[in-house]
């Protein structure tokens, strides 16, 4: 078993992770891992970074509900 210790708390080292510790669990490796490549964040800064700029991209708009109409066709199921 290793076991990490520090004796300053403080001290500005990158975080490690100690393996001996926690599990494996299948379902979140295989999802993961069946993202696409972009889609795949080895970083928190990197997720940070990608949803940030989808947000500046994004627009939304109000409309009254009486505008909105809805239509239902056998032909096209996606309209």
């Amino acid at each position: 078993m290793t076991t990490l210790t520090s004796n300053n708390p403080s001290a500005r080292s990158p975080f490690k992770v100690d393996l001996s510790r926690g599990e494996r669990i299948g379902r979140v490796s295989s999802e993961w891992f069946s993202r696409p490549d972009d889609e795949r964040f080895l970083s928190l800064s990197d997720l940070y970074d990608t949803v940030r700029s989808r947000a500046e991209r994004a627009h939304a708009r109000t409309i009254e509900s009486a505008a909105i109409r809805v239509e239902a066709t056998r032909d096209n199921a996606e309209r």
